[in-house]
């Protein structure tokens, strides 16, 4: 949820020229107070992204690290959108790690499904979308920048593209997946609709378990090509009861996440509009 918090909220900040957005420990433990978890587990989880390379502390603030600033970029794209038609080919990754070193393939292996790729064979992997650069520094980040080769091309058979995506993402459980989304924030949506009856402070809470639930889908799906896809796709009714919501409740959220972060002294700092 801090990471989430990150990537929407702080990183689009607007701080003074040259400075880095960030927040302070007192206001992340406010903000993430309102989800019900103490300063003791804040300030853990904070130690521990810091730990791990995702945040980095500047005078008593905290701001993501260049690693997860790249990571927020890469995703944002598929979180946001706009969804970018398929141009028709395929990428590809080979690599070679050996077994001595199987944490950092291990590593690599989790990157690689968070931005997006599937496994066509255990050490190639597949994506319809140009991901290379996150790739390289995923690889990078691991320790085996030189053990990838990357390709592009078309797929020229046995099977079918549409076949061929079917094998390396299971399309069934993607469209569960978001039919449950859907359910659960649908009947969200229409209720704002309606009322509008959200406080400040709850559509800052719903925002992130907004984002945070619906950004599990660039886990699972890197955008797959609508050409291949089943008709009246799951993913499309989902973008836009996200982007729906999204906007309903945005300007409620960020009144809230600006009287926190100006109270705990965050100067005049505001989030960005998008």
């Amino acid at each position: 949820m801090i990471y989430t918090l990150y990537g929407d909220l702080v990183h689009r900040l607007r701080p003074g020229p040259g400075a880095t957005p960030s927040l302070r420990i007192g206001s992340l433990i406010r903000l993430m107070g309102c989800f019900g978890l103490s300063e003791a587990a804040v300030r853990q989880a904070v130690s521990r992204m810091s730990r791990q390379g995702w945040l980095v502390a500047e005078r008593a603030r905290y701001a993501a690290s260049a690693r997860g600033i790249a990571r927020i970029e890469g995703l944002s794209p598929r979180i946001y959108g706009p969804v970018v038609e398929w141009d028709g080919r395929w990428r590809m990754l080979t690599y070679s790690i050996a077994e001595s070193t199987r944490e950092k393939r291990d590593r690599l292996r989790k990157d690689l499904a968070v931005l997006g790729w599937a496994p066509l064979a255990p050490s190639t992997w597949l994506s319809p979308r140009d991901g290379f650069d996150a790739v390289r520094e995923a690889a990078e980040s691991s320790g085996v920048a030189g053990a990838l080769h990357f390709f592009e091309g078309i797929y020229r058979g046995p099977l079918s593209d549409r076949e061929l995506l079917e094998r390396c993402w299971d399309i069934d459980a993607i469209a569960r997946a978001y039919a449950e989304f859907i359910a659960t924030y649908e009947p969200r949506l229409e209720r704002e609709r309606r009322g509008g009856s959200l406080s400040d402070e709850d559509a800052f809470i719903e925002r992130l378990w907004l984002v945070h639930d619906f950004r599990k889908f660039a886990y699972v799906d890197p955008g797959l090509p609508s050409t291949l896809l089943p008709a009246h796709w799951q993913g499309t009714i989902a973008a836009r009861v996200f982007r729906d919501y999204y906007a309903a409740i945005e300007e409620k959220s960020s009144r809230f996440f600006t009287s926190v972060t100006l109270r705990e002294g965050a100067g005049d700092s505001r989030p960005r509009r998008r």
